[in-house]
């Protein structure tokens, strides 16, 4: 889907599609030893940094300004979970599971995939990990 207004924020992605801000898929982006990482999360989700440390033993840094289309490949506000930079690790937080169908940005701020969570892992490959609070 492709807007003609921002959709680069769980709350305009929500209001561009018509649906609840918890089925908009969050893809957050980090910087880590191993290298960059991507967790997908739902709009309503926060990572919580104790479990981000505990799965990637080490603390949850994000990059900065346009260090995120470097790092991904996708700007800041448009970081999908697909075509990423080479050797970008995915992850999908379980809060993403919870919903039927769920909509994650597709590469640009102005635009946003539907799928089903399991759609979202049979595309991606990523594990499940468990790193929000709700």
């Amino acid at each position: 889907m492709e807007f003609a207004q921002s959709s680069a924020t769980v709350e305009l992605a929500a209001q561009a599609i018509g649906c609840a801000p918890e089925r908009i898929v969050k893809t957050l982006a980090f910087k880590t030893k191993q290298g960059a990482v991507v967790i997908c999360v739902c709009g309503a989700a926060r990572v919580d940094n104790a479990k981000f440390k505990a799965f990637f033993g080490e603390k949850a840094v994000f990059p900065h300004g346009d260090e995120v289309e470097t790092l991904t490949g996708h700007p800041a506000g448009g970081v999908c979970p697909f075509c990423l930079e080479e050797g970008v690790r995915v992850f999908l937080d379980r809060s993403v599971e919870t919903f039927d169908t769920i909509y994650p940005a597709a590469g640009a701020p102005n635009n946003a995939v539907r799928l089903s969570p399991q759609e979202l892992q049979t595309l991606t490959g990523a594990p499940w990990i468990d790193v929000s609070k709700r």
